[in-house]
């Protein structure tokens, strides 16, 4: 049956608007940084321990990948001078081990820690551009070192081969054809170098270094202060940071697309650039400022909003629209005699193992569009005797198959790896440029007059930190204290079953509690029958982190004692009910003297005891509708009497079981030392809390190096309530404040994050 076209009335449907580009360009900026001694750059010292491994490290990876460890082997012992870093290193390669006995985690850790103590001191000052000065100090450094350390090795390597001179035979041929070999691959001895400094700097960054950053100063934001510094850390997580100019053959075929290095190639970095620039202006106007498209090609993200990823979705007018700038793409590509090249460069990356370095990676990607070329390759390949050439056959036979649907999909990968290679080029230029800036002080007197001069920035492990006093001056403490709920009801009840109630105590609450003390920096300022205070002191010269890790510990107890009360539950055995208070102290406690045994004075002693303290009354009340959180204040009275006014405390009827609870003070310092998040999850109602009445927020406290816990904090209103029925007449101005404690909280936070995801 014959088929006629169907022709519909109406409107053509309306093209979807053009995406909108995100922009992006790469900066840093070292605000509040003093300059130092010659008024033009900033004065760095590093930590010489860490100096010291580094030229170690380095040292080890040059070794490895020229391939010298037996000829360093040979090396007599007595003619290696210079420092113990530089005699362990020429040890190990005597034994053969070329840098194996020294284990890598060691370096990582060190690289770590160091990176830690400059993130630790920017939070204790406030000053994020701290930590950049000292990234940019490391990768300077360690770049330096690595020409250093590879001139270094090649003149220990030549005066080896003096003693072998005249000899024509044996191991002097064998010697020197490594030399000789070792100095012609220097780019590519320090390009596998300096991408193992990379893979470690990125790995420590993932592990560690972001997740403190983000703990200490939320994540970046848009028109928000401080956002374009926390943009920054991307130019030091760029694998381009370690190159020379960012043009390496290898780097670019294996991460992001091979690009022309001849003048005579179509597809050289300025030639597709001003393809791309043309492209762009197609779409949004020939008047579109190069600045402009130099900032959309910053954001990769734009790359696949055009066009896709070569296969759009036809089905969608968005997908019609990505289909036809995808069209237009390939034939300007086609057009300009680019595309062949793009092609050739994908195919090129798996000759790379097996070809280079004896063939010229450009000689390999031509190789696989040019017959001449093609020709001149397989030449060489068959000069070499070792080499086979069907790999190169099989991927002339597969650029030439490219057709149709797969040049589409290749040519919206380019775009995308084009977008990435321009955005990590402009962050090398931009980590170059700010790398000029900073002066590594090499010598003792530049060190001390810049020093003298309080213009000198020492970066150092924390073990290497100028000694201090026995007793460091304290700013502030924070006190918690954790009180057992009817210790006296649970006393008599185990010794009702003959029981001991000191063991019980011991075994579920205070031993538990001791082992966590060393971990968090606490000390126990006193323990009675019931309850047990702990304090930790804010010393000058720490990291300001006293009330977050106060609320991580509280947080443990009640998590501990609640696991144990499980235990004691399948055993017939009473359960343990606690109430936690925290409060800080702008001051440093007092101390006096009991014989050889100091007692501390503190407000906030008595402030953290009415913190954990529970209204008998109350709990009878709450115990059956308190919901997820387990902290509760209500105002009786009426608010505006006298009596209240006197003593507001004598109208204030606390609810605390299982939970803790906090002053207002440490929730400002709570504010100032990790980066709070609002957060809205969806919890199951509560009898006594009114929609809209209290906030929650979300932070992650740094505990150890990579140690991370979560807490939700609470602030609500106050309510105040019939003192009869505790039905809630209406909501005062006064706010309390909870460290969340119930898992369901959590999982609620978990959940919703994967969700994000």
């Amino acid at each position: 049956m014959p088929r006629f076209p169907i022709f519909r009335l109406g409107k053509e449907p309306e093209k979807p608007a053009l995406p909108e580009m995100l922009t992006a360009m790469p900066a840093i900026a070292l605000e509040g940084v003093a300059v130092g001694v010659d008024n033009l750059r900033h004065d760095v010292v590093l930590s010489p321990r860490f100096v010291d491994a580094a030229r170690a490290q380095i040292m080890r990876l040059i070794v490895r990948h020229g391939e010298l460890e037996g000829l360093l082997a040979a090396e007599a012992p007595q003619k290696t001078q210079g420092p113990s870093w530089m005699r362990t290193a020429a040890a190990e390669a005597r034994r053969g081990a070329g840098g194996g006995t020294t284990d890598p985690s060691d370096w990582k850790l060190l690289l770590a820690e160091l990176h830690l103590a400059a993130l630790n001191r920017a939070k204790k000052e406030e000053k994020l551009s701290l930590d950049l000065l000292a990234r940019l100090a490391l990768i300077k450094f360690l770049r330096t070192e690595m020409a250093q350390q590879f001139a270094q090795l090649l003149e220990r390597c030549r005066v080896l081969l003096k003693s072998y001179d005249g000899i024509r035979q044996g191991k002097a041929v064998e010697y020197r054809e490594r030399v000789g070999a070792f100095q012609v691959r220097k780019k590519i001895i320090l390009r596998k170098t300096g991408q193992e400094m990379f893979e470690t700097l990125r790995a420590i960054e993932k592990e560690t270094l972001a997740r403190t950053r983000r703990s200490f100063f939320g994540e970046p934001k848009a028109a928000e202060p401080g956002s374009a510094t926390l943009a920054s850390y991307g130019l030091f997580v760029n694998r381009l940071a370690f190159s020379e100019d960012g043009r390496d053959d290898y780097l670019c075929a294996e991460h992001y697309v091979m690009l022309g290095n001849w003048d005579r190639d179509p597809d050289r970095y300025p030639r597709l650039q001003d393809l791309v620039w043309g492209f762009m202006r197609s779409l949004y106007g020939e008047q579109t400022a190069s600045e402009t498209i130099d900032s959309w090609l910053c954001a990769p993200e734009n790359a696949r909003a055009l066009v896709g990823t070569g296969t759009p979705d036809e089905s969608t007018a968005e997908g019609m629209a990505q289909q036809e700038r995808l069209a237009k793409w390939v034939r300007l590509l086609e057009d300009e005699q680019v595309m062949e090249c793009v092609i050739a460069s994908y195919h090129t990356v798996a000759l790379l193992g097996e070809y280079a370095p004896r063939i010229n990676p450009q000689q390999l990607k031509n190789a696989l569009i040019s017959r001449p070329e093609c020709d001149r390759v397989e030449r060489m390949i068959q000069e070499h005797g070792k080499l086979s050439p069907a790999s190169l056959y099989a991927a002339v036979g597969k650029v030439a198959g490219c057709r149709g649907a797969e040049r589409a999909k290749v040519a919206a990968r380019f775009l995308r790896d084009f977008s990435h290679y321009h955005r990590d080029l402009r962050r090398l230029e931009t980590l170059n440029a700010a790398m000029d800036s900073v002066n590594l002080v090499a010598t003792d007197k530049l060190t001390e007059l810049s020093r003298m001069n309080g213009t000198l920035y020492e970066f150092l492990l924390p073990d290497e930190q100028p000694q201090q006093p026995e007793q460091d001056r304290v700013l502030r403490h924070v006190v918690l204290k954790a009180d057992v709920r009817d210790s006296t009801r649970l006393t008599r009840t185990l010794m009702d079953k003959g029981l001991n109630p000191a063991s019980y105590f011991s075994l579920n609450f205070y031993d538990p509690v001791n082992k966590l003390l060393g971990k968090y920096g606490a000390q126990k300022v006193f323990l009675e029958g019931d309850a047990i205070i702990l304090a930790i002191l804010e010393r000058e010269g720490e990291p300001g982190l006293a009330v977050s890790r106060a609320c991580v510990l509280a947080r443990e107890i009640i998590e501990i004692v609640r696991g144990y009360n499980q235990l004691m539950q399948r055993s017939g055995m009473p359960e343990l009910e606690l109430g936690v208070g925290i409060t800080l102290q702008e001051s440093a406690p007092l101390y006096l003297m009991d014989g050889e045994r100091q007692i501390m004075i503190s407000e906030a002693l008595n402030e953290s005891d009415r913190l954990s303290s529970c209204n008998k009354r109350v709990r009878k009340v709450m115990e059956s509708q308190a919901g997820p959180f387990h902290v509760y204040v209500f105002q009786t009275g009426d608010a505006g009497s006298s009596s209240a006014e006197a003593n507001p405390e004598d109208s204030v009827l606390s609810y605390n079981l299982g939970g803790i609870r906090m002053n207002l003070a440490a929730f400002r310092k709570l504010e100032q030392e990790i980066s709070l998040v609002p957060l809205t999850v969806k919890l199951p109602p509560s009898a006594v809390s009114n929609k809209g009445e209290y906030r929650l927020s979300s932070g992650t406290v740094p505990v150890d190096r990579d140690i991370f816990r979560k807490i939700v904090v609470r602030e609500s209103r106050v309510p105040r309530v019939n003192a009869e029925d505790f039905s809630v007449q209406g909501w005062s101005d006064r706010t309390y404040y909870e460290v969340c404690t119930d898992p369901a909280i959590y999982a609620a936070l978990e959940k919703k994050k994967g969700a994000a995801r």
